[in-house]
């Protein structure tokens, strides 16, 4: 037997083999000769053979004449075997990261030979034909057959999904071994078929909260029976997998200073720390955020306002939407960037509230409510005018006002100064489209250098992406897991006496504040 040079070294690898076959003079087991030679060429110890997979082993040594990829991963507590590839042909082996997120599951096709990232896709949760929220569909768990649906239509468009995706590549489903998944506390139960009934209810307690790695057969997953899969582990019920693969993408953990992550979702998750320490918190800043408050308001996607500027001179809005498309509604950057132009113009004070002089025949009553028209029925896609109301500014104002509470509470609780923070990590859709400049100015978050707000797009499906990927970074995410203390803003009393202080544009301590600069002052 010949050792070829071992490239990978993550917790999946592939190890290439030659093996004697047997004879009269080496009458070794196949399964006893396969392990011995896995051994033998990668150094990891023992390996664990199921014994579904090893009554296959007999005919695949024979088929593949001895000379044979075997495809290893590392469990909690040995290696195991996930495969047996012919050596001829194409070498690489691929895995699936996945971010489970409870409106919509983005999925990424990642050679795990190479590190090379293939393909991606993301689509709506299929559960949300349950319950639109987390809520109610922990609730329809509860009913009979609830859980096993909830766990079969998430299954069911998983397994559609990856087949899309490698059948644009030309693969076959085995030549996937290993699939690493992250999302919330919830998602995670319901993936697993976990009952999740206590997450909701006092005193809030998840089934489990460290997952074993278990084969994919287990789950009916359409990829390689014996491959692993891997959930990243929660902290609690309200502090996920998903925040856990953010922190891990982040790299805050290996930094000496001390950074801020904000996950902006159905809440407004928030991790502050450095290599040594991490705290966590969450609170329900997210829906306004993601546009959700606002009539016009979306999720980020085709035709949504993702920027705005106020042209002084002539009061027209300049507006930029994703994808180019004629606006259709207005998503959580959008509506940032809206109300911060309208303050800086002076066309609503500190309070929020429209200045009727200001505002002109741009604002209008309807229902009793007034509204301000941002886009007009003739440039609109849906041929409506789009209208901005003074309720759906104050329901901003108390997001925004949420949002910087729960950054100054946990600042506060860890006793570092807001100006002690060196780098400031925004995560998902909301982060990669929010401007900054305009979230200091509504008072959203701490007056810092610009320099110091890093977007991180989809940082669940980044940090499942290298948890699949490294030996180092999966055990990375149990040692943040085991690292972080959450605490409860619900029983905080501080919380509610600083929210009212945020509840006016910037902040009615205007010191915190000094950068913004209001239209009455020139």
């Amino acid at each position: 037997m010949e050792r070829e040079t071992q490239k990978e070294e993550g917790w999946i690898r592939r190890i290439p083999l030659r093996i004697a076959p047997p004879s009269l003079k080496d009458n070794t087991a196949d399964v006893d000769r396969l392990a011995k030679a896995i051994k033998k060429a990668s150094g990891i110890g023992d390996v664990a053979i199921d014994l579904s997979f090893a009554k296959k082993i007999p005919s695949l040594l024979r088929e593949y004449r001895y000379r044979v990829q075997a495809v290893v991963y590392e469990g909690s507590l040995s290696w195991h075997l996930a495969g047996i590839f012919p050596l001829d042909g194409d070498h690489s082996i691929y895995g699936i990261a996945a971010d489970l997120g409870t409106s919509t599951i983005a999925l990424r096709l990642i050679n795990l030979t190479s590190g090379e990232i293939k393909d991606e896709t993301a689509f709506l949760n299929p559960q949300i034909e349950m319950g639109q929220d987390i809520l109610t569909r922990i609730h329809f768990a509860s009913q009979d057959g609830g859980l096993q649906k909830l766990q079969t239509v998430l299954i069911d468009r998983l397994n559609e999904e990856i087949g899309r995706l490698i059948d644009r590549h030309g693969m076959e489903p085995d030549t996937l071994v290993g699939l690493c998944a992250a999302g919330n506390t919830t998602m995670s139960h319901f993936f697993l078929g976990l009952d999740p009934y206590w997450i909701c209810r006092e005193p809030y307690i998840p089934s489990i909260n460290r997952f074993d790695v278990i084969f994919a057969k287990r789950l009916d997953l359409s990829i390689h029976p014996y491959a692993p899969v891997l959930v990243i582990p929660n902290v609690g019920s309200y502090f996920g997998g998903d925040l856990i693969a953010g922190i891990l993408a982040s790299g805050m953990t290996r930094r000496d200073e001390t950074s801020l992550l904000v996950d902006v979702g159905t809440n407004a998750e928030v991790v502050i720390g450095n290599r040594d320490w991490l705290v966590g918190c969450a609170g329900a800043a997210g829906p306004a955020l993601e546009g959700g408050v606002a009539r016009m308001g979306m999720m980020a996607g085709p035709g949504a306002i993702n920027k705005a500027l106020l042209d002084p001179d002539s009061g027209r809005f300049h507006l930029e939407t994703i994808g180019g498309k004629p606006p259709i509604g207005i998503c959580g950057s959008g509506l940032i960037d809206l109300v911060a132009q309208l303050f800086l113009a002076g066309l609503i004070d500190f309070r929020g509230e429209y200045v009727e002089s200001r505002c002109g025949s741009r604002l209008r009553e309807i229902d009793g409510i007034k509204h301000f028209i941002v886009v007009s029925s003739q440039d609109s896609a849906t041929g409506d005018d789009l209208t901005l109301s003074q309720k759906e500014i104050y329901s901003l104002i108390r997001s925004k006002a949420a949002m910087y509470t729960i950054l100054s509470t946990v600042t506060q609780m860890t006793n570092v100064s807001i100006k002690e923070i060196n780098g400031f990590y925004i995560s998902g859709t909301f982060g990669a489209y929010m401007d900054a400049r305009s979230a200091i100015d509504i008072g959203m978050i701490p007056d810092l250098s610009l320099d110091l707000y890093k977007p991180l797009g989809n940082s669940s499906l980044a940090g499942a992406t290298m948890a699949l990927l490294s030996r180092a970074d999966k055990e990375e995410i149990y040692s943040i897991r085991d690292r972080v203390t959450y605490v409860e803003l619900n029983v905080n009393q501080e919380f509610m006496s600083l929210f009212s202080a945020a509840k006016c544009i910037p902040h009615t301590d205007r010191s915190l504040f000094p950068s913004v600069k209001e239209w009455s002052s020139g």
